[in-house]
């Protein structure tokens, strides 16, 4: 990965580049041993096929576009593991990188100023204008179905944030109190300052290759054991579960089922934190708890250092970084590696890591392990 965060200086498509050239020397491969390509451009799409070109890549076997927002990262692993299996390509780069921040301006804009046409402008037209004034929908209707309070989701918050302080590329590692959660300032009702995430400068990639190529690399694999999507395109029908259900509950059972575990076999889950609340709901589609009773289970500190099942163990998007899907992706290989440092997991054998995309309209999910004993269909590194 690049470095992250409030980096100035270069743009999207530099940022992609530096990526796949540390990615490589990490996995110890050559740029010029890479023969596949994947990309994901992000919202304001400065990143793209021109890429391979800016790497001095020639004759690659593969190369794409991926885009299903948040759960491109997951997508593209799947792809490119799938591309392995099959012999399209030996050796493919996965990579996410954007540079929405602009220097002396505050991060509110970075993703503002868009439009939309046909049915999807109802929404805008409804003064829903971004994606926090979305989740917040989602999240006020989980409150009113099932009871879920403000001092669940700043369990979230606040059990994330005690995860960041543990990490060097956290963003922010300062302590985070309920008191001072509850006291911040309201973004969108329900949601305030603590429920959002950051805004990020930065790239990430990742190489995934076959377990014979991965076993002559310097790091021990990463083992890709399982993956699932689910793309409900409900997102906002009249009679809909939209904030109550999403993509996870239908994605979870082929994930499992693949890699051949049952949901409590899960060690780590790195769950795409977009806000407070996406983590909460998550966490009920995977079935780590029951449905309704994502607020309490957060609330036990079960997602905490300490806790049942460690949850974004990185900080998550809330207080690291946010790559989009990369953030929970980066943090499960580092914690498969045993490389987390202070925030390492003991028991780090099994790691879900899921991708939420749009507006609860795209899910993926993957199963990580350094163990080759489980399924191990293709490399991560």
């Amino acid at each position: 990965m690049t470095e992250i965060g409030k980096v100035f200086g270069q743009t999207a498509a530099e940022f992609a580049t530096t990526a796949v050239v540390r990615a490589a020397a990490d996995a110890g491969v050559a740029v010029g041993d890479i023969d596949g390509m994947l990309v994901s451009s992000g919202i304001h799409e400065r990143i793209g096929l021109r890429i391979a070109e800016d790497l001095g890549m020639r004759d690659l076997r593969m190369l794409a576009e991926v885009n299903s927002f948040g759960a491109t990262a997951t997508a593209m692993v799947q792809q490119a593991s799938l591309a392995i299996l099959s012999g399209a390509a030996t050796t493919v780069a996965c990579v996410f990188a954007d540079a929405p921040l602009v220097q002396d301006r505050g991060s509110a804009g970075a993703y503002s100023g868009f439009t939309a046409a046909g049915t999807a402008g109802y929404a805008l037209a409804s003064g829903v204008n971004s994606a926090t004034a979305m989740y917040a929908l989602g999240a006020r209707r989980h409150m009113e179905t099932y009871g879920t309070t403000k001092e669940q989701l700043g369990a979230v918050a606040v059990s994330t944030r005690a995860w960041a302080t543990r990490n060097p590329l956290a963003q922010h590692r300062t302590p985070l109190s309920l008191e001072q959660y509850l006291s911040a300032r309201m973004i969108t009702d329900p949601l305030g300052l603590y429920d959002c995430c950051l805004v990020s400068n930065g790239g990430i990639a990742v190489i995934v290759t076959s377990a014979e190529r991965a076993a002559d690399g310097p790091h021990a694999a990463v083992n890709v054991v399982a993956w699932a999507q689910s793309h409900l395109a409900q997102s906002m029908e009249r009679g809909g579960d939209f904030g109550i259900r999403t993509g996870a509950a239908e994605a979870a059972p082929r994930l499992f089922a693949m890699a051949g575990i049952d949901r409590s076999d899960v060690t780590v889950a790195e769950l795409y934190d977009c806000f407070t609340y996406t983590t909460l709901v998550t966490l009920e589609d995977y079935g780590f708890c029951q449905k309704g009773e994502g607020g309490p289970f957060v609330e036990s500190g079960a997602i905490a250092p300490g806790g049942s099942l460690p949850v974004n163990t990185g900080g998550g998007e809330l207080s690291s970084y946010y790559m989009w899907g990369m953030t929970p992706l980066s943090e499960g290989i580092i914690q498969c590696r045993g490389e987390g440092g202070e925030r390492q997991v003991a028991d780090h054998d099994v790691v879900l890591v899921t991708g939420n995309g749009g507006f609860f309209e795209h899910h993926g999910g993957l199963i990580l392990s350094p163990v080759a004993t489980l399924r191990a269909e293709a490399v991560a590194a």
